[in-house]
């Protein structure tokens, strides 16, 4: 009885469990009738099997008495505390191997262990009844050994014989297996916690916890290479704009620059010397030169174009010979690696804590400003770029203009434009004066002139 209610509850918290699996998506109602259901379907076919069941052990028990008389004819009776040994494994019964209907049940849709059999009813052994002793390692080797000589398939041609002997490997493999053993007696009567994990045919296992010192270095290495590339593409960046400057020959109003116009000097030199070493080389090899021959001028745009394209390999060379531009546009080295200026900048933040502190206590006494600080106010209100790009005269002009003072600021910068625009020195005092009578707008109709 015991034995049959606990196989009814096997049977029913199995049937439970898939048909809730099922019906999720149900309705709610509905989910709750077609499980009520399938549970008096369950019971009954149950009640059906538990009996078909006993009727089979009764006959099995009454030829194992009369098995058992006849045995017991040369020896004594065992005393009653030797009952409860583990089971004989009956090798050569057929009724132990010789159908799969013997093979128990275990829930196993996933085949991990030994599918929808029990492991150990394969081998001959019974979970239910050897109570206390289950069988050990050499008992499981004893009856593997006997079940596989028996339904070899070299030996064995009857059907199924491939098929039970691949299941007695099987169960073997699981049973001698510490861990796999281990696990499928946890599962035997925990198929919800067998679906949690192999439910979704997906078999999962923990990942290896990552070590945290090898991504900290993994990300401080791409950053340093973060800011050495950065670095870099801040020089191409001027490097590009010189090369293009010089090779079309831009002027101030259009962004060219005093570097531009001597790397285009030295890049028309080059060329011609260029030019020069070739038609000698010819003559000394005894080419005569080849006469033009007849066809469409170019145009001057043609020509500007043609000399463009030889003069750019001449510009690019010249100009990455600088390897620095001033105002932090320079080639990037090590110094810009992160690191290194992690390690800087304790320095400069403490050196620009200090000069500020005296800054604030030299204006709380009401001192004049030294030259140090005069610098220092110019450099900030004008921008590192442009103080990097100005020579030591402008350097002390701008200076002695006092353009930390904004009103100061502006007007320098205006005249800045101006002088950008191309405009004389005449000219830029007329628009001062007009600036000052508080007229606007028209300075002298020169179409040249486009100020904000």
């Amino acid at each position: 009885a015991g034995i049959a209610y606990t196989r009814i509850h096997r049977l029913l918290y199995t049937q439970q469990l898939l048909t809730m699996t099922a019906n999720a998506r149900l309705a709610p109602c509905r989910r709750v009738w077609c499980t009520l259901f399938l549970l008096c379907i369950v019971v009954f076919s149950s009640c059906a099997t538990v009996m078909a069941q006993e009727s089979d052990n009764g006959a099995a028990a009454s030829a194992e008495s009369g098995s058992s008389s006849s045995e017991s004819k040369g020896s004594e009776e065992a005393p009653k505390k030797e009952e409860p040994q583990s089971p004989k494994v009956k090798q050569n019964n057929a009724s132990s191997s010789s159908s799969s209907d013997d093979w128990g049940s275990f829930y196993d849709p996933n085949n991990i262990f030994c599918g929808k059999y029990d492991c150990y009813k394969i081998l001959g052994f019974d979970y239910e009844t050897w109570g206390s002793a289950p069988p050990t390692l050499k008992e499981i080797t004893k009856s593997y050994r006997g079940l596989s000589r028996l339904w070899h398939p070299d030996k064995n041609k009857a059907k199924g014989a491939r098929e039970k002997f691949v299941a007695i490997a099987k169960a073997y493999e699981i049973l001698t297996n510490s861990e796999k053993r281990k696990e499928f007696d946890y599962y035997r009567d925990r198929p919800d916690e067998y679906f949690q994990k192999y439910g979704s045919s997906v078999l999962w296992t923990y990942a290896p916890k990552s070590d945290a010192s090898i991504i900290g270095l993994v990300l401080f290495i791409l950053a340093n290479l973060f800011t050495y590339y950065a670095q870099r593409n801040k020089y191409d960046k001027v490097a590009n704009h010189l090369i293009r400057a010089a090779v079309e020959d831009w002027s101030a109003r259009e962004g060219g620059s005093t570097e531009s116009i001597e790397i285009r000097e030295k890049a028309l030199a080059i060329l011609a010397e260029n030019r020069e070493k070739a038609i000698e080389a010819a003559q000394s090899n005894g080419d005569t030169p080849k006469k033009k021959e007849k066809g469409p001028r170019l145009t001057s745009k043609e020509k500007r174009e043609k000399e463009q394209v030889e003069l750019r390999p001449i510009c690019a060379k010249l100009v990455n010979e600088i390897d620095d531009f001033g105002a932090g546009f320079r080639k990037p080295t090590y110094k810009d690696l992160l690191v290194i200026k992690m390690v800087k900048w304790p320095y400069y933040l403490g050196s620009a804590t200090l000069w500020w502190s005296k800054y604030g206590i030299r204006r709380m006494r009401k001192l004049e400003l030294n030259a140090e600080e005069r610098e220092v106010l110019t450099k900030n209100a004008v921008g590192e770029v442009a103080w990097a790009a100005s020579s030591d005269e402008e350097r002390a002009t701008m200076v002695t203009l006092e353009l930390w003072v904004s009103d100061n600021l502006v007007e320098w910068r205006e005249e800045q434009d101006m002088k950008r625009e191309g405009l004389s020195a005449n000219k830029r005092k007329q628009i001062k004066k007009l600036r000052k009578k508080g007229s606007g707008g028209d300075y002298g109709n020169d179409d040249d002139l486009h100020l904000d």
